[in-house]
């Protein structure tokens, strides 16, 4: 279980304030929420769709194990209303805990699908509770500036329970070749959101 010594919580208008100024990873003066319709909401996971083919093992333990701790100061990962930065035992800066991440696209086909930016283990654990979980939703992102891989077509029925992953694994279908121009830095106006190996706050 995890040791957390302290916690501070921020309301929902700080959180949508603070998305508004986020970031692309690499372009700092490009803000894709800033014109986007930010809220939050309570939506089943039947109308979510994952961009990653996989969950791994080990990291929805550690998202239970962060859900239990949690609950035990009062806080519902699931539930929010807003976001918490923590600080664990040990560490000297806290890590931000938000809700998950859902945007709006609109694909080549005219679907509009609701896929998951960040937050895949969690919303793949409110799936195995039966918790309609609340969202950070995020619609009219610029066209320009989509999520950087595809819905997978099938939903979470492609999506594996995996220990680790074999050389060569197809994680996401990725948009374009240099995928990692899509990028939102969330740690550009939050603290250690999980971030792209090789890329450091700021």
């Amino acid at each position: 279980m995890l040791n957390i010594i302290k916690i501070e919580r921020y309301s929902e208008e700080e959180l949508i304030s603070r998305l508004k100024n986020l970031c692309m990873l690499t372009a700092p003066d490009v803000y894709p929420y800033r014109d986007a319709y930010i809220s939050l909401e309570r939506i089943s996971t039947d109308y979510i769709t994952p961009p990653q083919r996989y969950v791994l093992v080990g990291e929805l333990k550690k998202v239970r194990d962060l859900r239990l701790t949690l609950m035990e100061h009062g806080i519902d990962v699931f539930n929010l209303n807003g976001y918490v930065n923590i600080w664990l035992e040990g560490e000297e800066t806290p890590v931000t805990v938000l809700p998950p991440v859902v945007e709006e696209s609109i694909e080549a086909s005219g679907a509009v699908v609701n896929v998951i930016n960040d937050g895949m283990h969690r919303l793949f654990m409110a799936r195995l509770e039966w918790v309609i979980p609340q969202v950070i939703f995020v619609r009219g992102i610029p066209k320009k500036l989509p999520y950087y891989a595809y819905p997978i077509p099938d939903g979470w029925k492609g999506v594996s329970e995996m220990e680790e992953l074999p050389p060569g694994y197809i994680k996401k279908w990725h948009r374009i070749e240099n995928y990692k121009s899509l990028y939102r830095n969330f740690n550009s106006v939050f603290e250690n959101v999980g971030a792209p190996r090789g890329y450091t706050k700021k």
